[in-house]
């Protein structure tokens, strides 16, 4: 059987990144490998072995074009709204709190978040199917 073990995003900007995914999820850097044109870091928390890839192409200068076929990357959380308020007051602009409904049943609590490359976080509440 197959073992997610990361996901990889191109970066313009390393110290940026890591700054923000410190900040808004505590990810840290689990390993860096530098290369003559790019760089491969590897970040990761307490709460999976689950790694983000960032990838730094050396000598980049235009930000990435994410396209229309990037959908998002997705953590969760133990309590959505105290999350909200956190990434609010941290400056990161977390996007509206939606509860998601299937005519009256709850699915899921969740915001959005984009980090400095664009690419959109989503932050759900654990529970459910999302744990």
């Amino acid at each position: 059987m197959a073992k997610a073990i990361h996901s990889m995003i191109r970066v313009l900007d390393e110290a940026r990144s890591v700054d923000f995914y410190s900040r808004a999820f505590g990810f840290k850097i689990a390993d860096r490998l530098d290369f003559e044109s790019f760089t491969l870091i590897y970040l990761s928390n307490a709460e999976s072995s689950f790694e983000l890839e960032l990838t730094v192409n050396k000598g980049r200068t235009e930000p990435y074009n994410l396209g229309d076929g990037y959908g998002h990357l997705a953590v969760s959380v133990a309590d959505v709204t105290a999350e909200h308020a956190r990434l609010t007051a941290a400056g990161l602009g977390p996007r509206k709190l939606v509860d998601f409904r299937n005519g009256d049943t709850l699915v899921a609590r969740f915001f959005f978040i984009a980090d400095p490359d664009g690419y959109q976080i989503e932050v759900l509440e654990r529970g459910g199917r999302f744990l």
